[in-house]
């Protein structure tokens, strides 16, 4: 069996594991960044085109790498991303860009940083020693290999590894219910001026029209459609698979087949029935569906609902965030973005919430933090996730650095840390954030 060494393993190369092993390459650790696709980025590599939602609570950015990759996106000739108001309910501003060269740069910046990554290969299996990950079986196209890290960093979006080395979770809510999947296109060529002359942001005169004609399925009475960011383009988030089993490959599957029919549908429809799509066109269709909720791991401290509600801003908080409850259709429910606190109020995540209880040497971070069902259909915005990412990257650091558990880390100094790095709006030792 093939063994190599690092000192940092990022599992997963979502926006989390992006943050993630830049960080922890930045404060000059080895790092190796493992991602099962052929691209980084996790849901915006799976829905093209995705936004970066929630990245300016109370219209700040949160900072960090985050604002790093948009300020090169946006200092490029031409532009290649801004910022723009959502046109979904109780959403600030959010972060629009060119996929393809959001991509590239992403991959940039790894590279810049010294990170070894690793695209076509899965983690399988821990090898634990009590209460320590001493090694991560893998494989790629060329067969099974072995990791042994100082630090795992599960940033994997399902939280396999973790779940293998012994840390609790729960999948969905509390009845196991989780979000619905989505998978999403852009229509090319349409007019904007006629596309969204209409005041209502969800088409729902013209959506009526196709589920009752049995055009459309009865879950797009609703219509989630948003300019692009090349004039012309408009992103069609519109198609949300209920009932599937992330951690299920068989399900995932099925509901890529028919979430592809039902956009197909959508964009026939479109075409037919909404003035300014006459001449566009159907591209970028998703690869395979998001998945937006599977399990939720155990950490030292479960964000609540109740946390978000009183604007909770905790000490060892590493990252600023005021989205909505964003529920995608868990079970019979309805599509809702309900406001998780009062306007002009934020709230932190705690770095508590991506530490296992027990294992010494594993950190998790991005959609798998331990919260409960209202509190996790707030913070999973993906700029929070880069964020996330970045904190358990620097955390890694000062691990590794005075060979202490992650449980022992100084959440003072990381938080100190965390900020001097850019990140927005946390409660500093020296002083508390009104």
């Amino acid at each position: 069996m093939k063994i190599e060494h690092t000192e940092v393993l990022v599992i997963g190369g979502g926006t989390a594991g992006f943050g993630a092993a830049i960080s922890a390459a930045r404060e000059g650790l080895q790092v190796t960044l493992l991602e099962a696709t052929s691209k980084i980025g996790g849901v915006m590599a799976f829905c093209p085109g995705m936004p970066w939602g929630g990245a300016y609570p109370m219209d700040q950015i949160i900072g960090g790498i985050i604002e790093e990759l948009t300020e090169r996106l946006a200092s490029m000739d031409p532009p290649a991303a801004e910022k723009r108001a959502c046109t979904l309910d109780n959403f600030g501003p959010e972060i629009i860009y060119d996929h393809d060269v959001a991509t590239l740069t992403m991959f940039e910046m790894l590279e810049e940083a010294g990170v070894r990554v690793r695209l076509g290969t899965i983690a399988l299996e821990p090898e634990m020693d009590g209460a320590s990950i001493v090694s991560v079986s893998c494989c790629d196209r060329h067969g099974p290999f072995t990791v042994q890290p100082k630090i795992v960093l599960d940033c994997s979006g399902d939280g396999d590894i973790s779940a293998k080395a012994g840390v609790p979770y729960v999948l969905g809510d509390a009845s196991g219910n989780m979000m619905a999947v989505t998978i999403s296109f852009f229509m090319m060529g349409a007019d904007w001026d006629r596309a969204f002359a209409d005041p209502d942001p969800y088409f729902q005169k013209y959506a009526e029209i196709g589920v009752e004609d049995g055009r459309l399925h009865s879950d797009l009475r609703k219509l989630y459609l948003m300019r692009g960011f090349h004039e012309g383009t408009v992103f069609c988030n519109s198609v949300h698979v209920r009932g599937v089993d992330g951690t299920d490959p068989l399900a995932v599957s099925a509901a890529t087949q028919e979430g592809r029919r039902r956009c197909h549908q959508l964009a026939a429809f479109l075409r037919t029935e909404v003035p300014g799509f006459e001449q566009a066109h159907m591209a970028m269709l998703s690869p395979t569906v998001g998945v937006r909720e599977t399990r939720k791991l155990r950490g030292m401290y479960r964000l609540k609902g109740e946390d978000l509600a009183c604007a909770t801003k905790f000490e060892d908080g590493i990252v600023a965030c005021d989205n909505p409850i964003d529920d995608v259709m868990r079970a019979k429910g309805d599509m809702t973005h309900h406001a998780a606190i009062q306007s002009g109020h934020y709230y932190t995540i705690p770095f508590r919430s991506l530490v296992p209880e027990e294992i010494t040497n594993l950190m998790f971070a991005g959609r798998i933090l331990s919260a409960d069902s209202v509190a996790f259909a707030s913070v999973r915005g993906m700029p929070q996730c880069m964020a996330m990412g970045q904190a358990v990257g620097t955390a890694a650091a000062m691990s590794i650095r005075s060979n202490i558990a992650v449980q022992a880390i100084s959440t003072a100094r990381l938080v100190q840390r965390v900020s001097e790095q850019g990140i927005n709006r946390l409660r500093l030792p020296e002083h508390d954030v009104p």
